[in-house]
C-alpha cells in the first residue's frame, strides 16, 4: 500500500463505494494521496485510506464539518448522489438534499476544504444534432435526474458567488470502464456475454436499434480529469468531461461483443416511436477543462469498454 505524502492535499470522498468513486480513491491512494470515504454504511470490502460514517441525509451538517475539520481535509470529491432503483421523493434527497446540507457544512467551517463536485452531462438535456453542448449552453434537462443535478450545480454556484467558496462542478458524459454498473445496458450486456463465456454457449442478446448518441467517457480519463480539478487553480465553475464525440450505445455493444470474443446471436427489437439519432443526442464540448487544468480524454471507446470487460470476467474468475 502506498505511504500518503503529506505535500499532497487530504482528500475526503464522498461516495467513494461507488462505481466511480472506487475508481478515484484507487487512482489517488496509488498516487499517495491521503484518503477519507465518508458514507451511510461501511462497505464489506476494504477501500484505500480511513473510513468515517455519516449520513447526510439524517445527521447535522455541524457532524460533518467537526469530521473534516479533525482530519484536516483539503478538498471534498462529491462522488455521491443516484438515479437507479430511486423513487422521485428519494433522488431529490439524494441529488439536492445532501449537496444542500454539504454546503451547509462547508459555509460553517472557518477555513472550508475546496469541493470538486460530480455533474452530469443530463443537466443540458437533449440538443440538436451535430451541436457541442458548452459549459455556456442554456440547460433544459428532460429527466428527473438531470433536473435534480442542474439544482444542485445552481446551489453550488451560487455558494461561490455569493459566500467565497472554492468549488468546481466536473459535468461527466457517460462514464464506461471497470466495474461498471450491473443495472446499465452495458453491466447487463456484459453480464450475459460472461454466462454464456462461462457455460461454452452463444449468447442470445435482444437489441433495439440503441441509435440515440451520446458523449461516452473512459472511466480512468474521467478519474484523471477529478485529480486534475483537486488543485486550487482559477478556473470556470463548471466543467465538461466527455470524449468530445458522440456515439450509439449500439456501438460500444458491438465493441464489447468483439472485445468479449463470445458468439453471439442478436435479435432485433424494434424501437419506442419517436426515438432515434434525429431527436436524441449529446455531445459535450471538452476544450475550456483542457484550457483551464490540462485535461483531455486520452483513451477510446474500445478501451474502455475491454477495461469493463476485463474487470467483469475477473470478478467471475
Amino acid at each position: 500500500m502506498t505511504v500518503p505524502s503529506p505535500a499532497l492535499p487530504r482528500v475526503a470522498v464522498l461516495g467513494g463505494t461507488g462505481f466511480i468513486g472506487r475508481a478515484i480513491l484507487a487512482t489517488l491512494s496509488e498516487q499517495g494521496y491521503g484518503l477519507l470515504t465518508i458514507a451511510r454504511k461501511e462497505p464489506a470490502d476494504r477501500l484505500p485510506g480511513d473510513f468515517a460514517r455519516v449520513d447526510l441525509a439524517e445527521d447535522d451538517p455541524s457532524v460533518l464539518a467537526d469530521l473534516l475539520a479533525d482530519r484536516k481535509i483539503d478538498v471534498v470529491v462529491n462522488a455521491a448522489g443516484g438515479m437507479w432503483g430511486l423513487t422521485d421523493e428519494q433522488m431529490v434527497g439524494a441529488n439536492v438534499g445532501m449537496v444542500s446540507r454539504l454546503l451547509e457544512a462547508l459555509r460553517s467551517m472557518a477555513a472550508p476544504p475546496r469541493l470538486v463536485h460530480l455533474g452530469t452531462v443530463h443537466e443540458y438535456g437533449l440538443c440538436p444534432v451535430g451541436v457541442s453542448l458548452a459549459e455556456d449552453s442554456e440547460p433544459h434537462p428532460s429527466m428527473v435526474y438531470g433536473q435534480l443535478k442542474l439544482q444542485a450545480t445552481e446551489l453550488i454556484a451560487d455558494a461561490v458567488r455569493t459566500g467565497g467558496l472554492d468549488a468546481v462542478v466536473l459535468r461527466l458524459g457517460n462514464v464506461v470502464g471497470a466495474g461498471q454498473p450491473g443495472h446499465s445496458l452495458l453491466g447487463v450486456m456484459a453480464a450475459k456475454l460472461a454466462e454464456a463465456r462461462a457455460a461454452g454457449t452463444t449468447a442470445e442478446l435482444s437489441l433495439q436499434p440503441l441509435t440515440a448518441q451520446r458523449d461516452f467517457v473512459d472511466l480512468q480519463d474521467t478519474v484523471d480529469a477529478i485529480v486534475a480539478a483537486l488543485a486550487p487553480v482559477a478556473a470556470p465553475p463548471v466543467l465538461n468531461v466527455g470524449l468530445g464525440r458522440a456515439s450509439s450505445a449500439r456501438e460500444l455493444v458491438e465493441l464489447l461483443i468483439e472485445v468479449s470474443g463470445v458468439p453471439t446471436e442478436i435479435t432485433e427489437v424494434p424501437a419506442p416511436d419517436g426515438s432515434g439519432p434525429e431527436t436524441e443526442w449529446q455531445q459535450l464540448e471538452v476544450s475550456a477543462i483542457e484550457a483551464s487544468l490540462g485535461w483531455r480524454p486520452r483513451r477510446t471507446l474500445r478501451e474502455a469498454v475491454a477495461a469493463l470487460w476485463a474487470a467483469r470476467i475477473a470478478a467471475t474468475a
